[in-house]
């Protein structure tokens, strides 16, 4: 951009620069993009505040390892009971509205929790239903969000949003949210829960005041079920080749991550020798990976296309894993993750965006609920498996492992994939 002659030439050229990297106008269809965008940021600079000091207050609470790792499975296990649930009711309710009103509930939750926590109330138990609950509500939330935000940006600008979005909210989380926890620590023990529950509360005001026309949907028949609508959700995912690919594909490929997320800071610390600081080093190399692979994904998937950036980025991983796994080096390992991440933000940009362009809008929420229900559910056989490998082997075996696991997903997606590989990206089949 060029200098500015003049304060209100300036400011234009600003919001206009601005309104280039959300990818979307300032009005029309893609206007509330900047308020879902910065509800999207608060709100996960929040859980940040809430996901690095939980632990910490856990931990001080019981010597019990088993009740402090239910704290963790329980950030899991909703999605596997009700992800299904929350998207066929994302579905059938206006979904701007129940993304505001369960921000509201997680505000009212975390407010709540933060009094007991300044008051000395606080029991591993309360610890235990809170994760739980929050975790429950957002089965709703994250669905609801993935199907109202093609109604937000037009088609055309759905990649750039997505993009947007997942960068937005790896910034606020990793390098901004977290590394703030010890200063609110210092002020109050509460004070990280206060502040959790004051950005829901802002999430809840921002989105409430979206304007965004809900997806057109046939009337519904009376007497129609939940169960039935679960149902056709999932016929919807398992009957779109591409998409029941790539939801195979990234169910083992997270089954990889999960043994990887596992086992790493027992591979940095003991196999490498790297101590606190070289796993310090690895996590914000990835976090600064992801954001550079948000800020690239746009182009890149313009250039080669959905596919091909898919199937680059996969093998980038496998390849950042085999070299974490092989090599006795702090510093290759910090590349690898670094890569490992770019590739992976690539690859979740262009996966989502895949599932918003083909499924039908009126189905979207179940489509990604069962999505989101099927991926998840790889990380926690991965992490036992990662932990197998670790105790059996050692060193780098749970990074051969992931790689291994990565590659078979990367090769499943290939036959669903190969048909949508020269044609238009995101291009539904017709029915």
């Amino acid at each position: 951009m060029t200098e500015l002659e003049s304060g209100e030439q300036g400011a234009g050229e600003r919001r206009a620069g601005a309104r280039a990297w959300l990818g979307v106008a300032a009005s029309g269809p893609g206007g509330g993009f900047g308020r879902l965008w910065s509800a999207a940021v608060v709100s996960r600079f929040g859980d940040a505040l809430r996901g690095a000091a939980l632990p910490l207050l856990a931990v001080s609470l019981t010597d019990s390892a088993l009740l402090v790792s239910l704290v963790t499975a329980c950030g899991f296990l909703p999605w596997l009971l009700f992800g299904l649930l929350g998207g066929a009711l994302a579905d059938r309710v206006d979904q701007r509205r129940a993304m505001w009103a369960v921000d509201a509930a997680r505000a009212v939750l975390m407010a709540g929790f933060a009094a007991m926590v300044w008051l000395g109330q606080a029991t591993i138990a309360w610890l235990i239903v809170l994760a739980f609950a929050l975790t429950t509500l957002q089965t709703l939330f994250d669905n609801a969000a993935t199907a109202l935000l093609p109604s937000v940006v037009p088609r055309e600008s759905l990649g750039r949003a997505n993009a947007r979005l997942m960068t937005g909210q790896e910034i606020a989380g990793r390098f901004v949210g977290a590394p703030l926890v010890p200063v609110l620590l210092g002020l109050g023990v509460a004070m990280p829960y206060a502040a959790d529950a004051a950005t829901y509360g802002v999430a809840a005001v921002l989105v409430a005041s979206l304007r965004a026309d809900p997806p057109a949907r046939d009337p519904r028949a009376p007497g129609r079920t939940i169960r039935r609508d679960i149902a056709d959700g999932l016929r919807t995912l398992w009957r779109d080749r591409t998409l029941r690919a790539l939801c195979v594909s990234t169910a083992l490929c997270n089954i990889g991550i999960g043994a990887l997320i596992a086992t790493l800071v027992l591979m940095v610390t003991g196999w490498l020798g790297a101590g606190e600081a070289g796993y310090a080093a690895v996590i914000t190399v990835y976090g600064i990976g992801s954001v550079l692979g948000g800020l690239l994904a746009p182009r890149f998937v313009e250039r080669l296309g959905q596919v091909r950036a898919l199937a680059l980025c996969g093998t980038a991983q496998v390849g950042a894993l085999i070299a974490l796994g092989t090599v006795r080096s702090l510093p290759v390992a910090v590349a690898a993750l670094g890569v490992f991440g770019c590739a992976g933000m690539i690859w979740n940009v262009t996966e989502v965006t895949m599932m918003q362009e083909r499924s039908p809008a009126e189905a979207l929420g179940r489509v990604s609920a069962a999505f989101r229900t099927a991926s998840i559910g790889g990380a926690p056989l991965g992490a036992v498996l990662g932990g197998v490998a670790a105790a059996a082997w050692g060193g780098g075996a749970p990074a051969l492992l992931s790689a291994v696991a990565m590659l078979i997903g990367v090769l499943a997606m290939v036959p669903g994939l190969r048909r949508v590989a020269g044609g238009a990206p995101g291009k539904r089949p017709a029915t």
